[in-house]
C-alpha cells in the first residue's frame, strides 16, 4: 500500500494530525476513509467545515486553510502496529513540516498522537500550555475513531473549542 499524501499548504489555520492511515485509507488513498471514522462528521457538526466532506474530498481542505497529515504515514490496522522507530522518525518529520508550513494551530486527533509527538504523558483536552514549535498552538482533540467511547456531544464540545480558537486568531489578524 502507498502512503497517503499530505494535504498541507502555507498560511493554514489548522493542521490536523492523526496517528497513521487505516488500511481502508491506504487502499483508497484518502484520509479518514474508514466508514466507522467520524472525522468528517465531527468537523461539520462542530462548525469547522461548512458541510460534511467525503474522504475523497480530503484534498479540498487546504482551500479552507486546513491541512491533513499523520505522525506516521504507513497504513496499518491500528496504531498499536507502529514501531518505536516509526514514531521517532515520524516525530522528526512532523516537527519539520510544522516548522516549514507554520500553521496557526496544530490539532492532534487523539491524546495518544500528541503523547507520541511531545513525549508528555499527562495532558488535558484542548489548547496546550506550551507548544512544541514556537509560533504555533498545539491543540489536543479526541480521536475520531469509532472505537472512542466518549459521548459524541463531549467530542463536539472540544472540537467547537478548536473552532472558537481558530476564529479568535482570525479576528486578530492585521490586514
Amino acid at each position: 500500500m502507498e502512503n497517503i499524501p499530505d494535504h498541507i499548504g502555507h498560511d493554514m489555520d489548522i493542521l490536523f494530525v492523526g496517528y497513521n492511515p487505516s488500511i481502508r485509507s491506504g487502499k483508497t488513498g484518502h484520509h479518514y476513509a474508514n466508514p466507522t471514522n467520524r472525522f468528517w462528521s465531527i468537523l461539520f457538526e462542530a462548525g469547522i467545515t461548512p458541510r460534511k466532506y467525503a474522504p475523497t474530498e480530503d484534498f479540498k481542505l487546504p482551500e479552507l486553510k486546513y491541512g491533513l497529515t499523520n505522525i506516521v504515514s504507513r497504513p496499518t490496522v491500528g496504531a498499536a502496529d507502529l514501531s518505536k522507530e516509526e514514531y521517532q522518525k515520524g516525530r522528526v518529520e512532523l516537527k519539520d513540516k510544522i516548522l516549514f508550513f507554520q500553521p496557526k494551530i496544530v490539532c492532534f486527533v487523539g491524546k495518544g498522537v500528541y503523547q507520541e509527538y511531545s513525549g508528555l504523558k499527562k495532558l488535558e483536552w484542548g489548547r496546550q500550555e506550551k507548544s512544541m514549535v514556537e509560533g504555533t498552538i498545539d491543540f489536543v482533540a479526541p480521536s475520531s475513531s469509532g472505537l472512542v467511547r466518549m459521548k459524541k456531544e463531549e467530542i463536539l464540545r472540544i472540537y467547537r473549542e478548536l473552532d472558537t480558537l481558530k476564529n479568535s486568531l482570525s479576528s486578530h489578524r492585521v490586514y
